[in-house]
């Protein structure tokens, strides 16, 4: 999610509907491979009636005409001429090669040179430049050089007196007012229609008129939700020189469908070097490491999974990368690098059993492929990740090598790509989940010299300056954003993120939570329940945040969880009370428009915003915000439960816990940590927390993992000149591969493009460098360097290592528990039928898309269900027959009759319902099961039908399923007529049936109304269906006449028709039932009242 860049033709289209009268409308015609030349003419006549036309691609291909990519002044057949030439033909720019696939004509606008204009509105943190230049065309070369620009502070308009002061005192008096009037309403759409960058060159004015002739623009994809109405539909094209391939559409669509972060771009089908990283910063990374160390031009793919996706959603995003990857063969064979950094939240095992299932789906051609696979990861539940991984290595055939957080993150690339020896298996630490093991120890590696209770000062530092405004603002920052006392509000019903806060909070001997209450609109005042340690405790839910914050005057970070739809007015609000020092928005892909605002007002109320897009920060023995640092395991293991002397700041959250774990293993741990999140205006920057570092005499050195985009890091260049920092400084900005790209690739962070030379991660890492910062040759020597920096204070004295402490023991939820399988317990239910727990509904085993795709029907439904079999399609046509014979039988029986009853005496349709049902049973309706096995009794004992009917008739008992109060053999109930050709057609065989026909034959000579009722048929048909069908032994036939399941299709089959009663009743609008006098027989004690 970020600013993407349109098309041209839907530029146009957008200015045309809301520019008003300012500028002429564009008239515009795309052309594509395989147009139609009848029907484009059609639909723009004026195509045939235009002299001259301009014809040009439309592909986000700059300097077109330099390029010799416009043909101008040319009519129709001249244009169709020049495009036979061009359209769908490999053209070359640069490095890029790509096909000239979609063209726009327009007419021709006839002008001179002195009247083209140059007009570009782009945004930035604290506001928008508007550029003017007098000059425009192919030939203004330097813009930046050139143009005057006025700055629109955010939350602000231009004036039309600045607009005419400050960017238009070169252009022809006669033409300013028209200019000063195109602009203002130029910019009132651009920032109404969530613009990043308009660019128009050249606008032209003549005869009075204002033409925009080329146009470029990016537009806040984040800000759909807020202008999909005025937008339409928006495509955004792939840049010059990479197809959109169905594979990136295809992950793109579950993207948009997820929660998670679900990223691909393909970079060369034909690449050696695939990968499948989890974390927008990770993702970078490992596309870093892989170029430097010489694989750029066999990198196939750049992409990224994150956010906690669910099994399926990552077996999805993993086969895709497969089936890409085994398309073509590479002499060498292929690697696959499935890494990621130490995750906050996602669980490891789930997203791994998703991938796992993907790579046993392709293991033939992995193997034909000569597929070698890396993997590297750890978080929640990493333990049973790589259990699963390791396990799938030795039944796959495919090399696997598996390591988790005790390797550094890239060493698997150096493995894969010959670098560096695979070392042996190593050690695991003995933590688990939620607690030390017995016997376990933290690692064992020194403390810094300092008391347990941090300094709690409140002075301030100012913050850095907002060097792009001409009114340059300096704002104060807190030094001390959290301490041991700090107490936070938690907006949005994040149960798990409460719970891993409290947990932090007792591992690191806090006196009392650091949540005090929750914030949830969507419900009414409330408690939830949480552990403190052994015991549980209660936290207040507000529907009203002004509730909470009187309750809660202590009370001074708020960590927002509201989606990205929401968080702004929820942020918004918070501001609103004095208390709130401190909020944390975690939601990514809030508009970026709105996120100026924010930062804008949060400097003006001097309150510290940490987001958009960010995981949080963590204070170690102190606070740590949601989901910061993972699971306790993570937390012991990279000794965040008490401070340490090594500071850092990041962009990204997932690389945050990475930083934890380098930091712990080659120095004495973190004092403090914090992610300011990945979209392209956090809310506060590098900066505003590297100088709280700087004048926290408990901080010692400091950490920088920087990225590719923006500039914020030379001002750290700046404050290192200045001697305004003047601690030790390890920085490294990733996105280095950036340059070996032949194409523009967003990464995983919105913020992650660079728009200049001095924003590549390469020039940051030079001028870091040559302003004494310690900056590596990689991310892999990353920790090598702060291990050599630490040593060296550690040398000379700055840090005293001091012996660790154990930390107080939590004890593990019992869910997690069962989860990594550490304890078991009896289930309370046992299932067979049916499980609802993965991505899709199984019916005894299959998923309910395969029912629909194989049409199994309602028939097909109940096998599953009732019997764990899929029956033949003969038997499931015979459980949708008996269902449709079964589903009414007029008003007056007496099941109909009491639904009827209930339901004119105003009863819902459950009771109604249930009222009819309960008169099921032997007398009515009740006899499939007696018949069925009265009647398999008697044949499997041998008894010929003659003597069956004589024994129930010395017996006293009636032969169930046997006379009909209406139909006789003179008057034949159609149902069983239905039934039995449909069984003596289909059926294997029915034995059961031709013997009860016999006893049929007996009873009706007797009495002609003693025939098989239909009851008696299904009971018998079905029996000899369970028995002839081959899917049933004889002993699990009679298992399911015992246990009623003959009985089910007759409540099943009536259930439809008492809910049609119900209805019918309803809407007939019949009242209350009562039975009259007459049709009662009142008897009543003979000579009662004389005895009385």
């Amino acid at each position: 999610m970020s600013a993407k860049a349109i098309y041209e033709s839907k530029g146009k289209e957008l200015l045309n509907k809301f520019l008003n009268d300012e500028a002429m409308k564009n008239r515009v015609a795309e052309v594509t491979e395989g147009v139609n030349w009848d029907k484009l003419t059609q639909e723009n006549p004026w195509l045939l009636t235009e002299s001259k036309l301009v014809v040009k691609p439309d592909q986000l291909i700059k300097r077109r005409g330099k390029l010799g990519l416009i043909k101008a002044g040319a009519d129709l057949a001249g244009c169709r001429e020049w495009l036979n030439g061009k359209l769908g033909k490999d053209f070359k720019i640069g490095a890029s090669t790509g096909k000239l696939k979609h063209f726009v004509i327009e007419p021709f606008v006839a002008h001179q040179q002195n009247e083209e204009f140059y007009v570009c509105i782009f945004s930035h943190r604290y506001a928008d430049s508007i550029l003017f230049h007098h000059e425009g065309g192919i030939d203004i070369g330097d813009v930046d050089a050139k143009a005057v620009k006025l700055e629109v502070p955010v939350g602000s308009d231009p004036t039309a007196d600045s607009i005419k002061s400050q960017l238009l005192s070169k252009a022809p008096a006669g033409a300013q007012g028209a200019l000063t009037k195109f602009i203002l309403s130029l910019y009132k759409v651009y920032k109404d229609l969530h613009f990043t960058y308009m660019e128009i060159n050249p606008l032209v004015m003549t005869e009075g008129k204002i033409y925009i002739l080329d146009l470029a623009a990016k537009i806040d994809q984040c800000a759909e939700f807020l202008c999909k109405s005025k937008w339409g539909e928006l495509e955004f094209p792939p840049p010059f020189g990479r197809d959109a391939l169905p594979e990136e559409a295809y992950i793109a669509d579950l993207d948009a469908k997820s929660g998670a972060s679900l990223k691909l771009t393909v970079l060369n089908r034909k690449g050696r070097i695939w990968t499948m990283v989890a974390g927008g910063g990770a993702s970078v990374i490992y596309a870093d490491t892989i170029c430097d160390l010489g694989g750029a031009s066999e990198l196939a793919n750049y992409g990224e999974y994150s956010g906690a996706p669910s099994e399926q959603q990552t077996y999805e995003y993993a086969k895709t990368i497969l089936s890409l990857m085994t398309q073509e063969k590479h002499a060498e064979g292929k690697i696959l690098i499935i890494g990621g950094g130490i995750a906050n939240f996602t669980n490891v095992a789930m997203t791994f059993k998703g991938i796992v299932r993907a790579l046993l789906e392709f293991q033939q051609k992995l193997i034909e492929f000569d597929v070698k696979i890396y993997v590297r990861r750890a978080g929640p539940n990493y333990q049973e990740g790589l259990r699963i991984m390791r396990e799938l290595g030795d039944n796959l055939g495919v090399p696997i090598q598996v390591f988790g957080p005790e390797t550094h993150m890239t060493a698997i690339v150096s493995m894969a790509l010959g670098k560096r020896d695979i070392p042996p298996m190593p050690k695991r630490l003995q933590t688990t989940a939620n607690f030390l093991l017995p016997g376990g120890a933290s690692p064992t590696t020194s403390r810094r010299g300092s008391s347990n209770e941090l300094n709690q000062s409140t002075s301030s530092t100012a913050s850095a300056q907002l060097e792009t405004l001409a009114n340059q603002v300096e704002g104060n920052k807190d030094k001390m954003l959290f301490t041991k006392g700090t107490k936070a509000v938690i907006w949005g019903m994040q149960m798990r993120a409460v719970q891993s806060m409290m947990d932090y909070d007792y591992v690191c001997s806090r006196k009392e939570p650091s949540v005090v209450a929750m914030i949830y609109p969507f419900t009414g005042d409330h408690k939830q329940k949480f552990y403190w340690g052994h015991k549980e405790v209660l936290i207040p839910a507000y529907k009203n945040m002004a509730d909470c914050m009187k309750k809660h005057p202590d009370a001074d970070v708020l960590i927002n969880f509201a989606s990205l739809r929401s968080a702004y007015e929820s942020t918004v609000e918070t501001m609103n009370f004095p208390q709130i020092r401190t909020i944390a928005i975690i939601a990514e892909g809030i508009p970026e428009n709105l996120t100026r605002q924010l930062v804008k007002t949060a400097d003006e109320k001097k309150v510290t915003i940490i987001g958009p897009a960010t995981v949080g920060g963590v204070k170690p023995g102190s606070f740590k915000i949601g989901n910061t640092g993972g699971m306790l395991d993570n937390i012991l293991s990279s000794k965040l439960y008490r401070p340490g002397s090594v500071a850092y700041v990041s962009r990204s959250g997932g690389m945050s816990n990475e930083l934890n774990n380098i930091i712990a293993l080659n120095t004495n741990g973190v004092y403090e940590g914090v992610a300011i999140g990945g979209d392209r205006y956090p809310g506060t920057t590098f900066m505003d927390h590297i100088l709280r570092y700087q004048d926290n005499p408990e901080v010692k050195m400091l950490v920088l993992l920087g990225e590719v985009g923006g500039v914020e890091e030379y001002r750290l260049v700046n404050a290192l000149k200045e001697n305004r920092v003047n601690k030790p400084v390890i920085a490294w900005c990733i996105g280095t591969c950036a340059k070996m790209f032949t194409s523009e690739v967003q990464f995983g962070h919105a913020g992650a493009c660079a728009n200049a030379e001095s924003e590549t991660a390469e020039a940051k890492n030079k001028a870091l460098k040559e302003v004494g910062a310690s900056v590596p040759r990689s991310f892999d020597e990353l920790g090598t360097l702060i291990r050599e920096v630490y040593e060296k204070l550690v040398e000379e004295g700055a840090i005293v290592p001091q012996p660790e402490e154990a930390p107080p023991t939590v004890p593990m939820d019992y869910n997690w528990a069962r989860e990594l399988g550490l304890i078991r317990k009896p289930a309370s239910f046992m299932t067979s039928i049916c499980d609802e727990r993965g991505h899709e509904l199984l019916y005894a085993g299959i998923p309910i898309t395969d029912i629909f795709k194989e049409d199994m029907g309602i028939g097909g439904v109940l096998s599953l269900l009732w019997f764990q079999r899929r029956l033949p399609k003969y038997a499931t046509k015979f459980i949708e027959m008996c269902l449709m014979v079964t589903a009414d039988h007029g008003p007056a029986v007496s099941g109909a009759h009491n639904t009827i009853v209930c339901a004119r005496a105003g009863k819902d349709l459950i009771s109604s319902l249930t009222s009819g049902l309960l008169t099921i049973g032997d007398r009515f309706g009740g006899a499939l099961d007696a018949a069925a096995r009265q009647f398999s009794d008697a044949y499997d004992t041998g008894l010929i039908p003659m003597d069956f009917v004589n024994d129930m008739r010395k017996k006293g008992q009636l032969i169930m399923g046997i006379g009909h109060r209406v139909k006789s053999l003179n008057n034949p109930d159609m149902r069983v007529v239905i039934l039995k050709e449909y069984v003596q057609k289909n059926f294997p065989a029915s034995p059961l049936l031709n013997y009860a026909l016999e006893v049929e034959k007996i009873t009706t000579s007797k009495k002609p109304n003693l025939i098989l009722n239909v009851d008696g048929f299904i009971g018998v048909s079905f029996v000899d269906l369970l028995r002839t069908c081959g899917c049933f032994t004889r002993e699990e036939s009679q298992e399911y006449v015992e246990i009623g399941a003959l009985n089910a299709l007759f409540v099943l089959g009536r259930s439809m028709g008492f809910i049609g009663h119900y209805l019918d009743q309803k809407r007939l609008k019949q009242g209350l039932y009562r039975h009259p006098w007459d049709d009662i027989s009142y008897i009543m004690p003979e000579g009662m009242n004389e005895t009385q």
